[in-house]
């Protein structure tokens, strides 16, 4: 019996369905680095899982067309090969953290693994949408690639837009703050921060090399979030990352007026790069919350 060679028009489908899905995860891998420890091998095992869902979504609309309903099972199998991955991602940064300047956290991690599961979905949704329109205008195949690269980069620019999350910096002004010793205690802008600075050579370090930020809330209730102590581990993580640290690393947060504050004595003395560190640091999903959905209406109530 011949066996049924796949035709023309799909191979062309699936091609460019593939790569589509490829190239928004390609699109995407330029806002990980500061999140992913090694970027060489971490952009080679994004770009492959990317792929992998790439070519899923892809093949869904030929499979469909041709009755096949048994290969569109296997979209359900990789929902849990991804979850997989968010996992695997998770275990290994956690088991970075003993190497790092300050640790990330429990929440910045879960965040960051969600993060890299989504973007898999991006790939999977995109190459999808590139080969139903394909399939949908069935007209001349360069009609049929054009159009499908057009609404797969519309619908990646929508995916992404969507899946864009906040910062620190869209909620909080971050500016540097004046740094003051006063024997063994450490005060930065007049806010008292710690008192760990007994010996000399401490006192010494943060009068001459250290560094402060203060993050000041746009609006009060902001302050739950930028309270939150995940957040506040995820922003000295980032701080710590930028400019590094020599010695000591400091966050506190005064109850008075809702600010946060970081201070270390850093390899680079930048404070420049250390204020944008923390106003690109994620506002995290555990920790966000709707101030319009959080109000309360007591009228009516017994």
């Amino acid at each position: 019996m011949k066996e049924e060679l796949i035709s023309t028009e799909y191979i062309v489908l699936i091609i460019t369905a593939i790569l589509m899905g490829t190239l928004a995860r390609f699109l995407n891998l330029k806002e990980d680095y500061r999140q992913y420890p090694t970027f060489p091998n971490g952009y080679l095992i994004h770009l492959l899982t990317g792929f992998i869902a790439a070519a899923l979504g892809a093949v869904a609309i030929p499979a469909l067309m041709t009755k096949n309903f048994v290969a569109v099972t296997f979209l359900a199998l990789a929902i849990q090969q991804f979850r997989d991955v968010r996992k695997m991602e998770a275990n290994s940064l956690e088991g970075l953290e003993q190497t790092e300047f300050a640790y990330r956290g429990a929440a910045y991690i879960d965040g960051i693994a969600k993060t890299f599961e989504a973007r898999n979905y991006i790939a999977l949704t995109v190459s999808f949408i590139t080969a139903l329109t394909i399939q949908l205008v069935n007209n001349r195949i360069w009609i049929n690639v054009v159009s499908g690269i057009i609404i797969g980069l519309i619908s990646f620019l929508i995916l992404k837009r969507v899946s864009k999350g906040k910062t620190v910096g869209d909620i909080a002004q971050v500016k540097a703050g004046k740094v003051e010793v006063k024997g063994s205690e450490l005060y930065v802008d007049g806010i008292y921060v710690s008192n760990q600075l007994g010996s000399e050579n401490a006192r010494k370090l943060f009068k001459e090399e250290g560094l402060a930020v203060v993050i000041y809330p746009n609006e009060e209730h902001f302050r739950i979030t930028l309270d939150n102590y995940g957040l506040r581990q995820a922003m000295l993580f980032e701080a710590t990352r930028s400019v590094g640290v020599k010695r000591y690393h400091f966050t506190r947060k005064d109850y008075e007026e809702g600010k946060g504050i970081i201070a270390l004595v850093p390899l680079v003395p930048d404070i420049d790069r250390m204020i944008e560190a923390v106003k690109k640091t994620p506002l995290l999903e555990s920790v966000k919350k709707s101030h319009a959905l959080m109000k309360t209406n007591l009228v009516g109530r017994e």
